[in-house]
Order: C-alpha cells, then sequence, then structure tokens
C-alpha cells in the first residue's frame, strides 16, 4: 500500500472481478433457466427452488459485477470527475482522498471534515446484491435440508420363504 490518499482500486484485481463476473453471471443465468424449465416439467417444489436459488446467486453475481463495470473504467481523470460529481463542483476542492471498497463495493470521495461520498459505484449495487445474495442462501439452504425424496419401487415382490 503506498499510502497516497488518492489511491483508487486495485486495477488487476478489478479486472480480474469484471471477467470473472461476465463469464460466472450468463453461465449461472443459463443454469437457472434449465433448471425451472426442468422443475415446471416435473412440477417438483424441490427443483423450482433450486432452479430461483441459483437464479438468485445469478442476481448477486450480476448486480455486483455491473458495479465492479463501472470501476473499470475509471482512469484517474475519471475517479476525479466522478468525485466532482458526486461532491458538486463547488466542493470539488475539498476532495481530501479515495475510500475505494471491495465489500461493500464502493468508490468513496472523501471531502475536509471526513464525510465520504459515493462517487463511482450507483447506489442501488449494494443493496440488490444483499438482497439477492440473502435470497440465495435461504433457498440454496432450503433446498439443501430437504433431500430429494427416495423413489419406491412398486415392482418389489414379497420374498417366498
Amino acid at each position: 500500500m503506498s499510502g497516497d490518499p488518492y489511491d483508487g482500486h486495485n486495477p488487476l484485481l478489478v479486472l480480474l472481478l469484471a471477467l470473472a463476473g461476465l463469464l460466472v453471471t450468463p453461465w449461472v443465468g443459463v443454469r437457472a433457466v434449465v433448471l425451472l424449465i426442468r422443475a415446471g416439467a416435473t412440477r417438483s417444489a424441490r427443483a423450482g427452488a433450486k432452479g430461483l436459488a441459483v437464479l438468485a446467486w445469478a442476481g448477486a453475481v450480476g448486480v455486483y459485477t455491473w458495479g465492479v463495470l463501472h470501476l473499470a473504467f475509471l482512469d484517474e481523470s475519471g475517479q476525479s470527475l466522478a468525485c466532482r460529481d458526486a461532491v458538486g463542483k463547488e466542493n470539488a476542492q475539498r476532495v481530501e482522498g479515495y475510500e475505494p471498497s471491495f465489500v461493500p463495493l464502493h468508490f468513496g470521495c472523501r471531502v475536509e471534515g471526513g464525510r465520504i461520498h459515493e462517487g463511482a459505484v450507483p447506489g442501488y449495487v449494494n443493496p440488490a446484491a444483499v438482497v439477492f445474495g440473502v435470497i440465495a442462501v435461504a433457498l440454496t439452504v432450503a433446498v439443501r435440508s430437504h433431500p430429494e425424496p427416495a423413489e419406491t419401487t412398486a415392482t418389489s415382490a414379497p420374498s417366498s420363504t
């Protein structure tokens, strides 16, 4: 860590997170749709819950990735402009540094007095990612705690002794 108050997010980590999210989100989303179609065909509530859980995971990863993409295109001048927009032109000279964070995802602009203004990540990203994540965890736990019922075989004949 360089100690520069104007250091932003690690660009390599931003790039890796963006690429991972851009690959994982559609893959998980397609998997969710396939599971939901199968659940509809079998009319299984457990299979439907599993499909919804996977869809919620896709939503959580997708929204987080959307926020990371906002950071991926910020260079030094973009960071400065994002802060100017966040605090207003009249207060742009009061910016003392940046407050980057990956969890929760944000790019904060610290002004005199210590107040932080969100500068680049849309305000809905973290709440939406949390909601999708909570739903995903709840559904995943519910599906895993209720195992698939064992199939009964009607062809078993009583043994004769």
